[in-house]
């Protein structure tokens, strides 16, 4: 999905968005990808989440479930449903929708629009704060820190003019735990093959995750054990998706499949068929698109993924999803024991 369709969800021109924010913001959005996720955007969806609608992951994409969810808030606030997140709209969401990111300088106590917007830009550029929800506490305090230390600003914990302008224009990733954090979850690869473009900023673009360029067709296999929260068709480029959410915060998101095999709520363990290496969406030839999150942030898969591929130790075929009959494994030491508590390392469809 384009920048000025995302605009246009939420009721912005682009002559409108650099009045209201600075054309430092309005040029940027321009610039991406249409491909690109948009801080607005997941502003507006930390909004909906907080009214107590569903507009799906904070991912910055103006895909249907937001769009969705806008409709719902609008429906029930008597106002024109016509999916567009203009004034009144943002008005309905109370607190989280206002004021425009760039109008204040942010720091501990606030919250708001520019507040969840300001925590999407930090995720972007692996600073974090471990999730979004438009309140300026102590992990966005330390997020904003970190950033201002490695982007050479000072370290006032104070988001101005001077931090808003490094995270959008700097090329600044982290380096810290925050972009690998440690933990006793690994990862099955998901399809045989080499790994193409890395996670971070190959060729001056931001990329979420790992290329794998194999053959159309190709079986992808689950990555470890889990359910299935997501399975079909997203605009914002990712084609046909499917995300399995796993133990401790961790999700696997697998895109551009041609053909989808899983379906929301299916019990899914390592190697299980969650579809076919395909082109759909913003893609360039056949490849699967591999992202790790963390809590909602993309996370470097590299550190995670095992040498082993995600198929069976046999003859390299996919394990077939077993629905209805879910594996009962002994729990890890160091986990709290929950329905999806999982083995140490992602494991082929069996108890280690």
């Amino acid at each position: 999905m384009g920048a000025g369709r995302a605009l246009a969800l939420m009721g912005f021109t682009a002559a409108a968005l650099v009045a209201a924010l600075g054309s430092g913001l309005a040029l940027g959005l321009a610039a991406q990808p249409a491909s690109a996720a948009s801080a607005q955007v997941a502003a507006l969806q930390v909004g909906l989440r907080a009214a107590g609608t569903s507009p799906g992951p904070i991912d910055g994409i103006s895909g249907p479930r937001t769009l969705a969810a806008v409709r719902r808030i609008q429906a029930r606030r008597n106002l024109a449903v016509d999916g567009i997140a203009g004034p009144a709209t943002r008005r309905a969401l109370g607190r989280r929708g206002r004021p425009s990111l760039g109008s204040r300088p942010l720091r501990t106590g606030l919250t708001g629009w520019d507040v969840a917007a300001l925590q999407f830009l930090l995720h972007g550029r692996g600073f974090g704060p471990g999730g979004f929800d438009g309140s300026f506490g102590p992990n966005t305090d330390d997020a904003v820190r970190r950033f201002q230390s490695a982007a050479s600003l000072g370290v006032d914990g104070v988001a101005g003019p001077a931090t808003l302008a490094a995270l959008r224009t700097q090329r600044l990733t982290a380096t810290t735990p925050t972009s690998a954090p440690d933990g006793p979850v690994a990862f099955l690869r998901p399809v045989p093959g080499p790994i193409g473009d890395g996670f971070g900023y190959p060729g001056g673009r931001r990329h979420t995750g790992l290329d794998f360029p194999v053959a159309a067709g190709t079986p992808i296999g689950a990555a470890g054990r889990g359910t299935v929260a997501f399975a079909g068709w997203n605009d914002g480029g990712y084609g046909n998706l499917v995300v399995v959410r796993h133990r401790l915060g961790f999700e696997t998101w697998y895109a551009h499949m041609s053909r989808i095999g899983a379906v929301v709520g299916q019990s899914v363990a390592g190697g299980s068929v969650l579809g076919w290496v395909g082109s759909t969406g913003r893609t360039t030839g056949p490849h699967l698109h591999f992202e790790v999150r963390l809590f909602g942030t993309p996370i470097d898969p590299v550190s995670r993924l095992l040498t082993a591929i995600s198929a069976s130790e046999a003859g390299g075929a996919p394990t077939p999803a077993r629905s209805g009959r879910p594996l009962t494994c002994r729990p890890n030491a160091d986990a709290r024991p929950t329905p999806d508590t999982d083995p140490l390392r992602a494991r082929y469809g069996r108890c280690p």
